[in-house]
């Protein structure tokens, strides 16, 4: 039998405690703002504070600038912000180890997701995720496909949804062929056609929608070696929508983000049949939380009603 003294189990809170300071340390500087990642690690914004201030103290050193724009991160900080980060994620490492021992009964999914998956998909997954572990917390960080890929590399979040290929370094699981339409006003002399023609697109002012440098849309004028007329370039899909239905151009969209809309638009599918593979992201799942384990089996597992 192991016993432990007043002064090991001060030595272990104050281990812990050492672990939050890290953690509001990084966090902060993942946000830019010690308001966020109070919200983030539930605690008040005095408190990161005054836990980095503590770490300053410590390690004698300046962490962080602090200004009106936020915060950054000051030479030293730089040096150190691996380390730190490094301890975070070995202490999250700890945590699964022990989250497997005792059974999946609490935990945090951190996603990076673009807006229609996050819009048609995630409520249905996590709503059924729900069902065998309610006890699960979730934070979602919507942003386009380049933001997502540097979140997963970051440690920002667990796992992210993405546009394939991506990044060959992170393991990835297939899930959705999802079919990109023309978008027309209904008034559009091409509303009724059958097909709409690819070197048609150059023929219109064209709404582009551009999420980060890996824009699917873009490909197609460069496989065809068109030059369309871009009149308005965004990464909202809705803005898009509402850009078509007054009359101001057309777009190419994905079918997924086209569901329950309620915009006066037609779609229509190009004469060459054109997509993009949806894939969820991550660096390993054999090193992440049991929590992320057991989602991403959820996820493998749903079929998209597209």
């Amino acid at each position: 039998m192991v016993s432990m003294t007043n002064s090991d189990v001060n030595g272990v809170n104050c281990m812990d405690m050492n672990i939050q300071k890290y953690m509001a340390f990084v966090k902060t500087v993942e946000y830019g703002s010690f308001t966020k990642a109070a919200e983030i690690l539930n605690y008040s914004q005095s408190g990161i504070s005054r836990m980095i201030g503590d770490l300053e103290k410590e390690w004698r050193v300046s962490l962080l600038e602090r200004g009106r724009a936020g915060v950054r991160l000051t030479s030293d900080g730089l040096k150190l912000l691996p380390f730190a980060r490094s301890v975070c994620m070995e202490y999250q490492k700890l945590q699964t180890q022990v989250d497997e021992l005792n059974g999946l009964q609490s935990g945090l999914i951190r996603i990076g997701t673009f807006s229609s998956v996050a819009t048609h998909w995630l409520p249905y997954i996590i709503k059924e995720f729900q069902k065998d572990y309610p006890n699960i917390d979730y934070e979602l960080l919507v942003g386009d496909y380049t933001e997502i890929e540097n979140w997963i590399f970051e440690g920002r979040v667990d796992c992210g949804f993405l546009r394939l290929p991506t990044h060959p370094e992170l393991e990835t699981i297939f899930l959705e062929q999802d079919k990109l339409l023309v978008v027309l006003p209904e008034n559009h002399p091409l509303a009724d056609c059958g097909h709409f023609p690819v070197k048609a697109l150059r023929d219109y002012p064209f709404m582009l929608l551009e999420k980060g440098a890996k824009s699917e849309i873009s490909e197609i004028f460069d496989r065809y070696d068109l030059s369309p007329k871009v009149h308005f370039t965004t990464w909202d899909d809705y803005a898009i929508m509402s850009m078509v239905e007054n009359g101001l151009g057309i777009s190419i969209l994905p079918q997924l983000i086209l569901k329950r809309i309620p915009y006066r638009i037609v779609t229509k599918e190009l004469e060459v049949p054109a997509y993009r593979k949806i894939g969820l992201a991550l660096r390993s799942k054999k090193s992440s939380s049991l929590a992320v384990k057991r989602f991403l089996d959820y996820i493998a597992s749903y079929t998209p009603d597209t």
